[in-house]
């Protein structure tokens, strides 16, 4: 059968655009916690950057409006240029085309606020006229409201995009956990950014085999002195 789609995400056929993770954009998110969604796409720029994943970081009105990228996404890709537009549309901007034309992977990992307007038309435009393939992270972009977000994955989903997780994409490029170079590097984005899955890791390394505990610091353990 001849559909790209069937290709699993793999770290060589794969870009990824990160679409005004903003303040005053995220102000305007209701359909996910605001600190799980920076958390999730924090997380999921990590694993570009284990992965080498070309990644394009985009804003919108950033002196008039919006204000600058988070701080702790601008700083996975230090001395990044970011590409600043006019258009809620960010197909419309000639940058953006040019920078996924030169990064020359068709499936294309989107994940951006707000998920009912520069995410979608940004995904028809690209699919319409690129001929790209669109995976939509949904937990790493917001909308309005919960409608909001929802009726537009779904709107996104029957043009053809591909709705996708930030952990389902992580676990894409690994494959196979006896990929040794990128193993450490996984666990560690899946220890600080998984939740209770990640504190399983932990609990896992240190109690069960006995590594250090993943803290920069030395403290000693007191033991217990009932009191008189």
């Amino acid at each position: 059968m001849n559909n790209p789609k069937l290709e699993v995400l793999t770290p060589h056929n794969s870009q990824l655009i990160i679409i005004d993770h903003q303040p005053q954009m995220a102000f305007g998110v209701q359909s996910i916690d605001r600190q799980v969604l920076k958390n999730n796409t924090v997380a999921l720029a990590k694993a570009a950057k284990v992965f080498n994943i070309p990644t394009t970081i985009t804003t919108v009105e950033t002196e008039a409006f919006s204000g600058h990228t988070y701080p702790e996404l601008l700083d996975v890709f230090p001395g990044q240029d970011i590409l600043e537009r006019s258009s809620m549309n960010f197909w419309d901007d000639q940058k953006v085309r040019d920078a996924l034309a030169r990064n020359g992977k068709k499936k294309v990992i989107v994940a951006g606020l707000w998920t009912e307007v520069c995410n979608t038309t940004f995904a028809l435009c690209a699919m319409l006229e690129g001929g790209y393939e669109i995976y939509m992270v949904a937990d790493a972009s917001g909308g309005t409201s919960k409608d909001a977000h929802d009726y537009a994955m779904q709107r996104m989903v029957q043009a053809g995009v591909v709705p996708m997780t930030w952990q389902q994409v992580l676990l894409e490029w690994q494959r196979d956990w006896a990929l040794r170079d990128s193993y450490d590097a996984v666990m560690d984005i899946v220890r600080e950014h998984s939740g209770a899955y990640g504190m399983g890791v932990d609990y896992a390394y240190t109690m069960v085999h006995k590594a250090p505990q993943r803290t920069s610091g030395s403290h000693e353990t007191l033991a217990p002195v009932p009191a008189k």
